[in-house]
């Protein structure tokens, strides 16, 4: 079973081309500070330029994962190598993540469903 962590809707998003930067990781057990960085990250990255939007769930046993989205692949640099970024990734190879895998993708092709609401 999934737990959202952001908007239990998908994103939404411009039609592609764009990037999305997906982070898969094990949490160390206990927050240890996680939660707070994590929603001010969440609200920083939403203020960059080409930033898109964001999907997010974690399991209960601690796995997860973000997909953030992205204009182009200079704005994912820049992100990247944002002070803030920075710190808060070292802290969490110290401290939050037992481990990680990153992927960043070109999206080419993307379509949803949303059912309609029942009157």
């Amino acid at each position: 079973m999934t737990t959202p962590v952001t908007d239990p809707a998908p994103a939404p998003l411009p039609a592609p081309p764009y990037y999305a930067v997906i982070f898969t990781a094990l949490r160390t057990p206990g927050d240890n500070g996680y939660q707070e960085t994590d929603d001010r990250l969440m609200e920083l990255a939403a203020e960059q330029p080409g930033y898109l939007g964001i999907d997010s769930a974690r399991r209960a046993d601690g796995l997860g994962v973000t997909v953030s989205y992205w204009k182009d692949e200079a704005s994912i640099a820049a992100w990247r190598e944002h002070a803030d970024h920075v710190l808060a990734r070292e802290h969490g190879r110290e401290h939050w993540y037992a481990s990680y895998a990153l992927h960043v993708a070109k999206v080419e092709r993307a379509y949803g469903f949303t059912r309609p609401a029942e009157t």
